[in-house]
């Protein structure tokens, strides 16, 4: 079994491409949507949320830093270097600046793979503490021939030998950065693949199970290709629900949805009484089955005493974002006979919207009555109830 040194996993995500194959656009390929969400972001995510990766290295182009600020928001990454003129140079950039983390094993993945599913990257994991370099590949299917000078067939080779190659690919890490750096110094630069700098430096690679959903998005059919797939590859989509209600006692404001709004009461409770962001709260963590607001934040703790809830608000975010996730959407609906609402909806949105890093267009606050009814009808205090829409990696095959 080959020694990793017990060391960490990090993950190189090759970035700093132009993507001139893949059609017209105001921005590299990395930076287009793919079912609905960037494509960088969506690689990001995959690897931000693996339990086994500690690291994740970003190698962006010198031109995409404001693009990327915008891809990588809310992730816990290292922060980004700029690639060369290749992409050799650029897993070099990576590398080099993991070198102060001292990782055991480094995988290199293209950021025009974001279909690869967790499976996968713990099987390169896997496959690389075991040999000590591991490709993902699959059999090919097709009959393959080389050609000559002239456009005649030299050769039909054989297909059972012949593998298709993917990324992640899994290293042990100090043998990779020496071969690329012995590539510098003997000035080899046409190498299209780790794979084939560790083989060049005598390294023995193994090839362990791809995947066919692991498709590299290259061509402007690869975009199209890649909005047919099956809704599994484009992420775990969960729901969840928040339900708080605050009853009205002594003050002259109440705060809903991050806002001041002047009233004749102020609703009551152990930190803001806040009940949208209550709601916002528990829902998000809902969609994470992560338990809820009262559990994070019991009121038997004098520290949650009077607290501004944007805090419980911004937690949930941060959960969704540890798990490599992405909020898609935030519905919310007040229920009160006074005061009105309709006047402070859009800074309500707003201000959920910065709590939560996303598009005020991805935030939706409604308010109602209950016709008199119940403890909301009678004036006695207000009501929220919240869904959260959150998109997780996933894609399983």
């Amino acid at each position: 079994m080959a020694s990793d040194n017990g060391g960490k996993v990090a993950a190189i995500i090759v970035a700093a491409g132009r993507g001139t194959r893949a059609g017209t656009s105001d921005v590299p390929k990395q930076f287009r949507p793919v079912g609905g969400e960037v494509m960088l972001r969506r690689t990001l995510g995959l690897f931000a949320g693996a339990p086994e990766v500690a690291l994740v290295q970003t190698v962006i182009h010198a031109d995409d830093d404001a693009l990327y600020r915008q891809a990588a928001e809310g992730f816990n990454l290292l922060p980004p270097v700029h690639g060369g003129a290749t992409r050799q140079a650029s897993v070099r950039a990576g590398l080099e600046a993991l070198e102060a983390h001292a990782p055991g094993i480094v995988l290199v993945h293209d950021a025009a793979r974001p279909f690869a599913s967790s499976a996968l990257i713990a099987r390169a994991i896997q496959a690389a503490r075991e040999t000590g370099a591991a490709i993902p590949g699959l059999a090919v299917t097709d009959t393959i021939k080389s050609i000559d000078r002239d456009g005649f067939v030299g050769e039909t080779l054989a297909r059972a030998t012949l593998r298709a190659v993917q990324t992640p690919q899994a290293f042990v890490y100090g043998p990779l950065l020496e071969a690329h750096r012995r590539a510098v110094r003997e000035k080899r630069d046409d190498f299209t693949d780790d794979a084939a700098i560790a083989e060049w430096a005598g390294v023995k690679v193994a090839v362990f199970e791809g995947e066919s959903g692991n498709i590299k998005i290259t061509n402007p059919e690869d975009f199209m290709r890649a909005e047919a797939m099956p809704t599994e590859r484009l992420g775990d989509i969960r729901t969840g629900t928040g339900i708080d209600v605050h009853a009205f006692g002594p003050g002259d404001h109440v705060v809903i949805g991050g806002i001041r709004i002047p009233h004749t009461h102020a609703l009551t409770g152990h930190s803001d009484a806040d009940v949208a962001l209550h709601a916002l709260t528990d829902a998000l963590l809902g969609a994470l089955a992560d338990s809820d607001i009262g559990a994070h934040f019991p009121p038997s703790d004098p520290q949650w005493r009077g607290a501004s809830s944007d805090r419980f608000l911004k937690f949930a975010v941060e959960r969704v974002a540890a798990r490599g996730g992405r909020i898609a959407h935030l519905d919310l609906t007040i229920v009160c006979e006074a005061p009105k609402i309709g006047p402070h909806r859009d800074a309500m949105r707003a201000e959920i919207a910065r709590i939560a890093g996303i598009a005020i267009d991805r935030v939706a606050v409604k308010a109602t009555t209950s016709e008199r009814l119940g403890f909301t009808g009678r004036g006695e205090g207000i009501a929220a109830y919240a869904t959260a829409t959150v998109r997780l990696p996933g894609g399983e095959p």
